[in-house]
């Protein structure tokens, strides 16, 4: 229920986000977030957590990422006039490299490392800049940058991180 809630909160962030309303934009990307840590947390508290859930939440946080930046296209699309502008390329790549940490960590859990979490750029910041950017669209193109460089570095600490721990080497996951 609170990965459905998160879900359906990011796209009617993704509305608000398109037309430009950065209060509303606020308050769905908390729900979002909210119903996203909620949804593991209760189901481990009570007990119940399962690998399915697991699964649901994962394909429930892809989801919502894509809806966000859906309304970020959107958005970048109608403030610039063209839905073929520098602006738009540059939001789709920051979609497609915010993709990278996830990608990271369940490649890394997959081969029996933990699933990480955690790096300078997160699915909370990712959200943080979707406000910003929906109340000062003219930032767009530099929170595209630093979504992109952010999830790069993101991606590479989760790396280091699993690889020391795969590998048995420490020293690795320092660097």
């Amino acid at each position: 229920m609170f990965t459905l809630v998160g879900v359906l909160a990011a796209a009617a962030a993704g509305v608000a986000i398109w037309q430009g309303w950065w209060l509303p934009t606020l308050v769905l990307l908390a729900a979002r977030l909210a119903g996203a840590n909620l949804d593991g947390a209760v189901a481990r508290a009570r007990g119940v957590s399962r690998p399915w859930g697991f699964v649901l939440n994962e394909v429930g946080d892809r989801t919502s990422d894509l809806l966000m930046y859906a309304g970020l296209v959107a958005l970048a699309a109608r403030t610039s006039g063209s839905w073929v502008s520098t602006t738009v390329v540059w939001t789709l790549l920051a979609a497609l490299a915010a993709t990278l940490p996830t990608f990271a960590s369940l490649a890394a859990a997959g081969a029996g490392a933990p699933r990480r979490n955690g790096g300078p750029l997160g699915k909370t910041e990712r959200c943080a800049l979707a406000v910003l950017s929906t109340g000062v669209p003219v930032l767009l193109p530099w929170v595209n940058a630093l979504v992109v460089l952010g999830s790069i570095a993101t991606a590479y600490a989760r790396l280091r991180g699993s690889h020391a721990e795969l590998t048995g080497d420490p020293e690795r996951g320092a660097e």
